[in-house]
């Protein structure tokens, strides 16, 4: 198994783990000393247990349906939708991994928002919705 791989395994296992509520496994994947941002919120969170307690402390009912992994090397990118409470937001998960383990992480949020009528005659639905 080439370390690319074994990397692509680790981030779908973190994703899976996420869904399932495992929250060891979940955050199995940080190094001790990962740093997540939030930048929308400006918020920074040092540590794998402030990220794990934090994750551990949301009030809402959460889904996580990963759309698509890419990545190789140190550098890998999720694409998700999460859903809190019934309400779908995607989601862009970056990873930067030391060795086997998730250096930092950043997450951008984004809600859906209806297409404009003017961009009809150019665009086509996306599969699934997104």
């Amino acid at each position: 198994m080439t370390r690319d791989s074994t990397i692509r395994a680790r981030i779908a296992e973190h994703w899976w783990a996420s869904e399932a509520g495992d929250i060891d496994a979940e955050h199995a994947i940080y190094a001790v000393d990962a740093i997540l941002d939030y930048p929308q919120s400006g918020e920074r969170f040092r540590g794998r247990e402030r990220i794990r307690a934090q994750r551990g402390g949301h009030p809402a009912e959460r889904h996580f349906t990963v759309t698509r992994i890419l990545g190789g090397g140190g550098l890998w990118v999720s694409e998700c939708v999460i859903t809190y409470d019934g309400a779908p937001t995607r989601s862009v998960s970056i990873m930067e991994f030391t060795g086997d383990l998730v250096a930092r992480e950043t997450q951008y949020f984004a809600d859906p928002f209806p297409a404009p009528p003017s961009r009809a005659a150019q665009a086509e639905p996306m599969p699934d919705g997104g």
